[in-house]
C-alpha cells in the first residue's frame, strides 16, 4: 500500500506512522499493489458489513476492526415519472443513520491499528456523531467541533457517544478554525480528506452498488455533495473494479448536486473552473452540504470531468418541500440532503441529461433527526 498526493503527485510508502495530508497541504489517496492486475472477486459472503470487501481495503488486524454493522444497505428500485431505471441506496440504515459510518469505520480502525489515543474533527452534524460512536467502541477519545447553530438533536446524539464537544460559529468552516486554534498535541485530525482512510470506507458504497446490480455499473450516480468523500470514494471503487476485471462496461457518470445556499463545487463546475472558491454567503438547511471550502474541491471537479458527469445547483427555497415529498412517496425518513438530490434528479431528467431506461443510482445519505 502506498499514498499518492492528489495535487503534486508525490508518493509515499505505508508506514506505522499515522498519515495526514501531503507535505504540500493536499489530500493523499491510497493505492495498492494489486492495482492493474486482473483478479477473481474476493468477497467474504458471510459478512454483511462493509468488511465483506476487506480484500480491497487497507489491511487491519481483526482485533482492531471497529464495526457497528455498517454497510450493505438496501438498494431498491424507485418509481418515477421520467422513465428512468432509478435505484435508491438507503444509507439511513447505517448504525448511526448516515453514510458517514462507512468512513469512520475505516478511519477509526486504522487509528486504532496505529495506536492513536485521541482524534479530533469539525463536523456539520453526522460525521461528528459517527466519529463519536466508533471512537467509543474503539476506546479512543473523540473531540468534536460543531457550529453553534447545530440543531439540538445532532448535539445530543454526539454527546450520547461520550464525545468532548466544542461549539463555535455558524458553519463547519468556523468549527474547523476553532479546532485548529484549540487542537492539542496527540489529537489526530480525521477531518474530511485530511487523512486517507475515510475515502476507503466510503468507496465500499460503490462496491455494494455494483454487487447489488448484479456486478454491473449504473449509467449515472447522482449525489448530494458537501466535503466530497462519498463522490470520491465511489469513483475510486468503480475504477478499481474496472482494473480488477470485476465489472465490465463503461464507468458511470458522476453527478454532484448542491443547494444554492452553499454551492462551491457546482458553481465552479458551471463556470468551467478547475478549483473551488470559498463560499461566503448563505447557508443551507441540508447540514451535510454546508461545506463552504472543501479541501477536495479540485479533486471532485476532476472526477466530474473524467466521468463525463456534471454538477448542478438547485434552489434552497425548494429543499424542504422536496424532502417531504420524497419521504412521503418512498416511505423514507431522510434528511434535507435528500431533497437536494431529488431536485437535481428532477432537473436533469427534465433537461434530458438523464434519459429514459438509463440506470441511475441515488444514495440517500442520512436520516432526518
Amino acid at each position: 500500500m502506498r499514498f499518492i498526493c492528489t495535487d503534486c503527485g508525490n508518493q509515499a510508502s505505508f508506514s506505522d506512522d499515522v498519515v495526514g495530508l501531503c507535505t504540500c497541504g493536499f489530500p493523499l489517496e491510497v493505492h495498492y499493489d494489486w492495482e492493474d492486475s486482473k483478479q477473481h472477486r474476493n468477497i467474504d459472503h458471510d459478512d454483511q458489513s462493509l468488511w465483506r470487501y476487506s480484500a480491497v481495503l487497507p489491511q487491519v488486524s481483526k482485533s482492531n476492526r471497529i464495526t457497528l454493522g455498517e454497510g450493505f444497505t438496501t438498494l431498491s428500485q424507485a418509481e418515477n415519472g421520467w422513465g428512468i431505471d432509478l435505484y435508491i441506496k438507503d444509507e439511513t440504515g447505517n448504525p448511526t443513520g448516515s453514510f458517514k459510518d462507512r468512513g469512520m469505520a475505516l478511519a477509526v480502525s486504522m487509528a486504532k491499528e496505529q495506536g492513536v489515543q485521541a482524534i479530533c474533527l469539525p463536523s456539520a452534524g453526522n460525521a461528528g456523531i459517527a466519529a463519536a460512536a466508533y471512537c467509543r467502541k474503539a476506546g479512543i477519545q473523540s473531540h468534536v467541533f460543531l457550529p453553534q447553530t447545530i440543531p439540538n438533536s445532532y448535539l445530543h446524539q454526539t454527546e450520547r457517544y461520550a464525545a468532548n464537544v466544542y461549539l463555535q460559529g455558524n458553519s463547519i468552516a468556523d468549527a474547523g478554525k476553532h479546532m485548529l486554534d484549540n487542537k492539542q498535541d496527540g489529537w489526530f485530525d480525521i477531518s474530511t480528506l485530511k487523512e486517507p482512510y475515510r475515502v476507503e470506507g466510503k468507496k465500499t458504497m460503490g462496491y455494494e452498488i455494483a454487487e447489488q446490480l448484479g456486478w454491473r455499473f449504473p449509467d449515472a450516480v447522482i449525489y448530494p455533495t458537501g466535503g466530497g468523500t462519498g463522490l470520491i470514494g465511489m469513483w475510486k471503487a468503480f475504477n478499481e473494479m474496472k482494473q480488477l476485471g470485476w465489472v465490465d462496461g463503461s464507468l458511470p457518470r458522476m453527478v454532484c448536486v448542491q443547494s444554492s445556499g452553499c454551492a462551491p463545487v457546482s458553481s465552479a463546475f458551471e463556470a468551467g473552473e478547475s478549483s473551488t472558491q470559498f463560499w461566503d454567503s448563505d447557508i443551507t438547511q441540508a447540514l451535510g452540504l454546508n461545506v463552504p471550502g472543501p479541501i477536495g474541491g479540485a479533486w471532485m471537479l476532476r472526477i466530474l470531468d473524467d466521468s463525463g458527469g456534471t454538477a448542478i445547483t438547485v434552489s434552497e427555497s425548494d429543499v424542504a418541500s422536496a424532502t417531504a415529498d420524497i419521504n412521503a412517496k418512498h416511505n423514507l425518513n431522510a434528511s434535507y440532503e435528500t431533497g437536494v438530490l431529488w431536485l437535481g434528479l428532477e432537473k436533469l431528467a427534465e433537461q434530458g441529461w438523464l434519459k429514459a431506461n438509463q440506470t441511475v443510482v441515488a444514495p440517500i445519505t442520512g436520516v432526518h433527526r
